[in-house]
């Protein structure tokens, strides 16, 4: 009897489970089919977030991120939560007009970290005025097949929708009440997903949430709708914090130049003092182009030319962030990093800069700007003026015609042409001038292939026949790829810069002339190019198999490490002497203002930069993403990972000391910038010397 009572009260018990087990299904299966507008317009969203992952980071840890994942999620349920407040038959609209702006983040900020290798910001809109001038090289160079896929989530809503109407689907009455209460249930389930989330931050999370400088690691960890609404609030916080925030911007600025090294001399102190002096911006001028050669050929003879006859600088590294050639030049001029927000020559145009022009014109120096370019672009007509440049020659002051524009303007080889006209006159007129040539052929889309010249970048090699007779052949190797268009485009620059040179040498320009010449940026080329250009066989006209003895290994560290540009310090009568040299030391942009100031007689004491002699071995670079390069080692913030330069194990104490350090350069100068403090110091400096 009592075995009957154990067998029924088991029987019992699993019917209990099984009844528990049929509800739910019936549960999950009543709110699917209630809610399946809801559920595709969530889906939709997060599936395109992650997709956006996949085609930035790659790998797996990056775009299946549980964090990431749960942030878009709880972004999409909590925006989906309101559309219950609508009638079933309007609900639609508003999940279609959701979902095709949640998609066109995901589909901007495709494009944009196809160029930019970073995440796109509103502080950008007003940017947009310079699309027209390089819209080519935007459709070109960036737009691809990938960043169309966004548009399915939209897509797929109104098929579904379309479904659901044919099924009378928006028929049945939803009572006001009945609607608030899904609304609220809703929000509910959002809210207890984002107490799962918040339990999951880290310390590390909550700063680099705030500071938003590494837009990388916020979207791998809080997902980019979070981004980009932090990225609103981040992009109208300098104008609240240039209201509140002045005190402690100032505060740290202070506290940061009281503990920095103060100037120090050495050997090459005024060795340049009342020389005129050239700088050449050289436009997407790559160093890794100067070692190779295609068919015997050199890729760039006089940039070869010059890095053997003067000072070498082959370890150093442009600066950039979206205002790309901007960036450069405010970091070159001023020592300075680009702003975290927007660009400074664009959004801070107004600001007060000690830069390289300004300290030369109190030398007694003219100082001069030439760029065949609209004046505009960029905001150059204003910022150079601010920077210190008496006169800036643009697109106006030079003859372009149809026949000499290539790329997106006037020629380098016109450019140059009609310069050195222009500076024949300046000299005639100034005992001293300081001016710069900025290039343009070399511009991306690199795709103005007929105008370079011939310059094959293939394999060609002579072959005996088995009946004696000799035969040339090809192998395409580069020929037909982004990459090899580039070396055909910075080909055809560097002819400009050697007839530029010889035109200048024949005027007797180079008798008492510092040539100072800086690659702005890399070229921003395919990593895969890359891998086939070290990993090429042309037997097979494919790539070497990963197994191959032969085969170089080229992943990210190696692609950031190869965008390396040069800088190059010249003149005429300095080969052969104990100036002409490579200096190998880890050098960046911002190091550029205190070594030349040294050389040339100047220095501003508020610059973040370090004369690289005087810190060789010892030299940090920041980039505006937070990532960091010493001789030593090359550190990935977004990872948090690193790459010995030197196979030597790097303490853990190291990392975390030049990270802060970073961190702390990185505030100060956007500080210096958006709170314009140098001004502010400028003022404070003529009230006490009046009192």
């Amino acid at each position: 009897m009592k075995k009957i009572k154990n067998i029924m009260e088991k029987s019992k018990t699993k019917i209990k489970k099984t009844v528990k087990r049929i509800r739910k299904e019936h549960l999950v299966k009543e709110y699917i089919k209630n809610n399946i507008l809801f559920l595709t317009f969530v889906i939709t969203c997060v599936l395109n977030s992650t997709i956006l992952r996949f085609f930035c980071m790659h790998t797996l840890e990056n775009y299946l991120s549980l964090k990431a994942i749960l942030a878009d999620l709880i972004v999409v349920i909590i925006i989906g939560a309101f559309g219950y407040l609508i009638k079933p038959k309007n609900r639609f609209v508003y999940y279609l007009v959701f979902d095709i702006f949640l998609s066109a983040i995901c589909m901007i900020n495709s494009v944009y970290y196809t160029f930019y290798t970073s995440f796109a910001s509103v502080s950008m809109l007003s940017l947009t005025q310079y699309i027209g001038d390089v819209g080519d090289a935007v459709v070109e160079n960036v737009l691809q097949l990938k960043d169309l896929i966004y548009i399915l989530g939209p897509l797929i809503l109104i098929f579904v929708h379309h479904k659901l109407k044919v099924r009378n689907y928006y028929k049945k009455v939803e009572i006001k009440s009945e609607r608030k209460k899904r609304t609220i249930k809703t929000l509910s389930f959002a809210a207890g997903l984002i107490a799962i989330f918040l339990v999951t931050m880290t310390s590390l999370d909550v700063t680099r949430f705030i500071k938003q400088w590494n837009k990388e690691y916020i979207v791998m960890r809080f997902g980019i709708y979070v981004y980009q609404a932090n990225d609103v609030v981040t992009s109208i916080q300098p104008k609240i914090n240039s209201m509140f925030g002045y005190d402690k911007a100032n505060k740290e600025f202070q506290d940061y130049f009281k503990e920095k090294e103060q100037v120090k001399t050495n050997k090459y102190t005024n060795i340049f003092a009342g020389k005129n002096v050239l700088v050449i911006h050289g436009e997407s001028m790559q160093t890794n182009a100067m070692e190779l050669k295609f068919n015997g050929q050199e890729v760039t003879p006089t940039l070869n030319k010059l890095a053997s006859e003067g000072m070498f600088f082959s370890n150093f590294y442009s600066q950039v962030s979206v205002g790309t050639s901007s960036d450069t030049e405010l970091t070159f001029n001023t020592s300075l990093m680009p702003t975290k927000s927007g660009t400074a020559f664009v959004s801070y145009a107004d600001r007060n800069y000690i830069a390289i022009p300004k300290l030369m014109q109190e030398k007694g120096y003219y100082t001069f700007s030439m760029h065949a370019n609209n004046a505009d672009f960029w905001n150059r007509r204003t910022m150079h003026e601010n920077l210190g440049y008496k006169r800036f020659y643009s697109k106006q002051d030079y003859e372009v015609t149809p026949e000499n524009i290539v790329g997106l303007g006037l020629s380098d080889k016109e450019f140059f042409h009609q310069s050195v006209q222009k500076l024949e006159k300046i000299n005639e007129k100034n005992q001293n001038w300081y001016g710069i040539m900025i290039m343009l052929s070399n511009h991306t889309p690199f795709s103005d292939v007929e105008k370079y010249g011939e310059f094959p970048v293939d394999i060609k090699e002579t072959i005996t026949n088995s009946d004696g007779t000799t035969e040339e052949i090809s192998h395409p190797y580069m020929e037909g790829t982004k990459l090899g268009n580039y070396f055909k485009s910075i080909h055809y620059a560097d002819q400009a810069l050697g007839q530029l040179l010889t035109e200048m040498d024949e005027k007797g320009l180079l008798e008492n002339t510092v040539v100072v010449l800086y690659g702005d940026h890399d070229g921003r080329l395919p990593k895969s190019d890359y891998n086939k250009l070290y990993n090429y066989d042309k037997t097979t006209d494919s790539l070497l198999d990963k197994e191959d003895p032969n085969y170089k290994e080229y992943d990210s560290y190696q692609y950031e490490l190869g965008r390396k540009v040069p800088f190059i310090i010249w003149t005429k009568d300095m080969k052969d002497t104990d100036l002409n040299q490579e200096i190998t030391n880890v050098m960046g942009m911002y190091d550029a203002m205190p070594t030349l100031g040294n050389m040339l007689g100047f220095y501003n004491e508020y610059q973040l930069g370090h004369d690289i002699f005087n810190v060789k071995g010892n030299n940090i670079v920041v980039f505006p993403n937070g990532n960091w390069v010493t001789d030593k080692v090359y550190y990935n913030s977004q990872k948090g990972e690193y790459l010995s330069l030197t196979n030597e194990a790097i303490s853990e104490e190291e990392i975390k000391k030049n990270s802060n350090y970073a961190n702390t350069l990185l505030d100060v100068s956007n500080d210096i910038i958006v709170f314009d403090l140098l001004a502010k110091k400028e003022e404070n400096k003529v009230i006490t010397e009046a009192k």
